[in-house]
Order: structure tokens, then sequence, then C-alpha cells
């Protein structure tokens, strides 16, 4: 009786794994970062982000701390899922002018373009950039939390590795607000042909890149995201959706900030 008792255990356990075998289940797999200021740009800000890939979806929750309090802060995953181009968080030697902020046109071509859009719902492709009303607001404290499950583009979740996440908008001042008053006008958003945007807006706050040691084999395969895939927006030049992203911060804030007498 107690042999058998065993056997009815052991061999549910092996069928079990055969279906999994069979229908191409993988284990999950589990990322860390820690997002910080490379950049050197004086922030303040910092993250912890964790992130879990289950077949063909990614669940990445982040917190941080030290961000521009009631603002939207931009943030995306960046970089190429093609191992050969080399993308990784800027530092301060990529302040080019030497004014003491790597600013959104000196990060671009350290970090890359958008590849995942970290917003609050919807879609989450490149092409959700843009959609800074979907993207996380720090708390009156400057705490920011988030928390998602999104689906993948096809094939991206064993190249995770690959990228890297970015966070815009910094208080350079310490006055919890997007001004002039420290950094000045955006000289990205006036190459865009829009003015009055605060360079605080659009800089990058914290980057962190993919680590930690993966549990079980990677996934392979995915979804589309609704016309996502894993090229990005390199195609579409140097600036790409990112850039526009985080231009669409700044001017809302901007409008957020405006007296009521002069809309």
């Amino acid at each position: 009786m107690r042999t058998l008792t065993k056997a009815s255990m052991v061999v549910p356990a092996a069928a079990a794994m055969l279906l999994a075998s069979a229908t191409g289940a993988s284990a999950e797999d589990r990322y860390s970062m820690k997002l910080l200021d490379t950049m050197g740009n004086n922030s303040g800000s910092s993250s912890t982000a964790e992130v879990t890939v289950d077949g063909d979806k990614m669940t990445i929750k982040i917190q941080g701390s030290g961000f521009t309090p009631n603002s939207p802060h931009a943030q995306h995953f960046h970089g190429s899922f093609d191992a050969n181009k080399d993308f990784t968080c800027p530092t301060a030697a990529d302040d080019a002018d030497g004014d003491g902020q790597v600013n959104t046109e000196e990060g671009l071509p350290r970090y890359g373009d958008v590849m995942i859009s970290l917003t609050t719902k919807g879609d989450t492709s490149a092409k959700s950039g843009l959609a800074v009303d979907r993207m996380p607001v720090a708390d009156a404290d400057g705490n920011l939390s988030y928390e998602r499950t999104i689906a993948l583009p096809a094939g991206a979740g064993a190249k995770l590795k690959n990228l890297h996440v970015v966070q815009h908008g910094l208080d350079a001042n310490g006055n919890d607000k997007y001004d002039m008053e420290a950094l000045g006008e955006s000289s990205f958003a006036k190459s865009l042909g829009v003015d009055g945007i605060p360079e605080e807006a659009t800089n990058p706050a914290t980057c962190g890149t993919v680590s930690g040691a993966a549990v079980g084999a990677a996934p392979t395969g995915g979804v589309d995201t609704g016309g996502g895939t894993t090229d990005g927006v390199e195609s579409k030049g140097a600036l790409g959706a990112g850039a526009f992203a985080i231009l669409a911060a700044g001017a809302i804030v901007a409008t957020r900030r405006r007296p009521a007498t002069e809309r």
C-alpha cells in the first residue's frame, strides 16, 4: 500500500512535467534593477525595479523617491533588442556642453530609443512614448510607485537583458516643480519648435541596466502589442518616440503651472 501511494504521487507529477514540455511552458525569468542618477544630473531621484517574465507577459514593479512632486515622469525601456548594438546608461562624460546636466539630446545617443513604454494603462509599444497622460505621477512627497503586467512584443522576453530603464523629469533647484529658474528653457524642446518648456521637465533623472540572474529557461515567443515590434523606433531617427514623450510631459506640466489668467 505504501508503494502504491508513492506511485500515485509521482505519476501525476511526471505527467504534469510532460504536459508543460509539450505545451512549451517555461519557468519565470526574474531580473532586478537599481535606477540611479548615473548622469550626475543632481536629480535626487532613485528607484528599484523588479521584472518577472512569464511566457509572453512581463510584470514590472518600480518603487522610487526624490521625484518632482505631483508631476508626470515618463519612463521607458530604452536601447535595442539587437545585442550587437551598444546602448547603456549615460554618465557625466556625456555632458558635451559642460553645463553640469546631461540633457535629452546628449543622453539619447547613449541610451537609445524607446523599446517599451511603461504606461499605467493601454498600449505599451514605442508608439505610446507620447502618452504622458498614461505615465506615472509622483505623489506630494516625490514618491513614485508603478506596477503593471504587460504583453511583450514577439520574442522580446529573452532579450530584455539587452535593455535598460530611463525615468525622466527632475527638480534641480528643489522647489517642487518644473520651472525655468534652475536650468532655463529646454534646448531640446526649442529644437522641435516648442518654446517655454523647462529643461527640468525633459532631462533624464534615473537609469538602470537590466541585471540579475534569471530563474529557469528564458521564455520564447510572445504576443503582438498592436503594431509594436522588436524594432522599436530606431528607424524614425535619433530622437525617436521617447524624445517626443518627454517634450509632451513638459508641455502638460507647463500648462498646469500657468496662471489661470494666461489660459
